[in-house]
């Protein structure tokens, strides 16, 4: 946590211009940005019936191409 105080006569532009530069040399910014599209991790199983949905989906995609029944654009 960054935090500033505001010194004797100091104007707030100032204040503000010290602010900003502790927060770059912080760090904060640059960690909030890399969790920014941070995605939570699917375990195994999760993982593995969605790879199986998606494989009998592509089957069932295929059978339906191969029956005539699916255009398939390219």
């Amino acid at each position: 946590m960054v935090e500033v105080r505001r010194k004797e006569g100091e104007s707030t532009e100032s204040m503000v211009r010290r602010f900003t530069r502790k927060v770059q040399q912080s760090g904060v910014l640059i960690r909030a940005r890399k969790n920014r599209y941070r995605q939570k991790i699917k375990s195994k199983n999760v993982q593995r019936t969605n790879a199986l949905k998606r494989a009998e989906m592509r089957e069932e995609r295929e059978e339906l191409r191969r029956m005539g029944k699916l255009d398939v654009i390219r």
